[in-house]
């Protein structure tokens, strides 16, 4: 069966992998970790739009990389073509190993949390990993059969999820026992926060809440017009989250006192409890917990295809690139469920976060400043969608990002340094899948060896 003859995905459907993927962990859980160093309402909401802003500036600038060179793959993708085959393969190897298995453990983990809060279980520690590996292991059944099931089942839990949301925030506004006054307007001793280092580590955890905006370049070939499409799907996805965080945090705070929030994971079980009492709160909770299903549908979704062309281009890693009769990678989609599985019965919330979040920030900061190098070097490549504000937008992007990447450098070396070692890590494991390919840089698909910047 040719590309070609492939189900399609619809573009609907796309759009819900990039929502689905950035609405799950970040906004329900880091909420508390920032008003651990941060509290001021009015610095936390300029967290979440700073975020939102950055990211619309990423998904604009991928926009014109994807565009450019539309095939499935993400940054593995993007990044051979822009610098060499293994800057890429080194970005493909951190999107197996931690920009997908992490957040789907992550979202795995803080939906048996809700769950099990909701529900007043005891020893819940156990039950919560019981729950999230069960839900990671479902979900990759649903992933590896069908297409059109896949796709389908896809759309009704991003649908679900945004109307719970909206449905949430309006009934807590409209309902909530007591409230909160959250200043929109700065106060004194605002301008210290903002150039503190807890505003520089919440803005990881945001950029973290944000990840995902990138979700359909990893599924460009299974679009009908990829070229055409990828610009208004990754507008559309971001825009439409930038408006829900910032509307959701706005919730949090104005229904439950920030003492009550600090340091809390469940945010949202604590924001409905105060809102609607104990019995009322515990349903809401558990209704915010089958939210996250949605997202950890969405990584289990996007995130073998990374895994499958690294697989169609490096002969000895080709096992990866098997699929079954309806095009799906079910072996990729299996190795990532069992990476997931692997942080889930052996890794802490927190520690994943950062090292997470520095790790894909880290990744997306240097494709972003691929579409500069890029411009230098092939002025004359077909663009059919040029960056909105260019050099302006990918440049607030690197400057952001770069501050941020670099305190936390400075603030938190484990989890940075540890990050690092994962890339050398990839550049090991290139030169070892090279040698076995016969030293020629892997069976790289002739178009990407062509388009590759010299």
């Amino acid at each position: 069966m040719t590309t070609d003859s492939k189900i399609k995905y619809r573009r609907s459907t796309v759009i819900a992998v990039v929502i689905a993927n950035m609405i799950g962990t970040g906004v329900f859980t880091s909420l508390g970790y920032q008003l651990e160093g941060i509290r001021s309402g009015f610095v936390i909401l300029l967290l979440w739009a700073l975020g939102g802003l950055i990211a619309l500036c990423g998904a604009m600038t991928y926009a014109e990389l994807g565009a450019a060179f539309p095939r499935s793959g993400g940054e593995y993708n993007l990044l051979s073509r822009i610098y060499h085959p293994l800057a890429g393969f080194v970005s493909g190897w951190i999107s197996a190993t931690i920009g997908f298995a992490a957040p789907t453990a992550l979202a795995a983990m803080t939906f048996a949390a809700y769950a099990t809060s909701a529900l007043a279980r005891e020893n819940t520690a156990l039950l919560e990993r019981v729950l999230a590996i069960c839900l990671v292991l479902v979900l990759t059944a649903v992933h590896s059969i069908s297409r059109r099931q896949s796709g389908g089942l896809q759309g009704l839990f991003t649908a679900l999820k945004l109307a719970a949301i909206v449905a949430f925030c309006t009934a807590a506004l409209l309902f909530a026992e007591s409230r909160q006054h959250v200043p929109v307007l700065p106060a004194p001793g605002d301008g210290r926060l903002l150039l503190g280092g807890a505003f520089a580590v919440s803005l990881i955890y945001v950029s973290y809440a944000y990840t995902g905006w990138n979700a359909a370049t990893y599924l460009s070939s299974e679009l009908a017009h990829p070229q055409r499409d990828l610009p208004k799907i990754l507008f559309a996805g971001t825009a439409v989250v930038a408006v829900l965080y910032v509307l959701l945090n706005y919730v949090f705070l104005e229904v439950a006192p920030m003492d009550a929030l600090a340091g809390q994971l469940e945010v949202g079980q604590v924001a409905a409890v105060a809102a609607f009492g104990d019995a009322a709160g515990s349903y809401v909770g558990l209704a915010l917990a089958l939210l996250l299903v949605s997202t950890v549908s969405a990584m289990t979704l996007a995130g073998p295809r990374v895994l499958q062309v690294i697989g169609e281009d490096f002969q000895g890693l080709r096992l990866l690139a098997i699929v079954n009769r309806d095009g799906l990678p079910y072996v990729a989609i299996a190795l990532q469920s069992t990476l997931a599985i692997a942080f889930i019965a052996t890794s802490t919330f927190e520690s994943v976060l950062v090292f997470a979040g520095f790790t894909l920030a880290l990744n997306s900061f240097v494709t972003v400043l691929g579409v500069f190098v890029l411009r230098y070097r092939r002025p004359d490549l077909p663009r059919p969608y040029r960056t909105f504000g260019y050099p302006l937008t990918p440049l607030a992007y690197l400057v952001v990002m770069g501050w941020t990447l670099g305190f936390v450098l400075w603030s938190r070396p484990v989890e940075a340094l540890v990050s690092l070692g994962l890339v050398g890590a990839g550049v090991a494991v290139y030169f070892i899948a090279r040698g076995k390919d016969g030293g020629e840089g892997g069976a790289l698909s002739q178009s990407t060896q062509a388009d590759t910047v010299p």
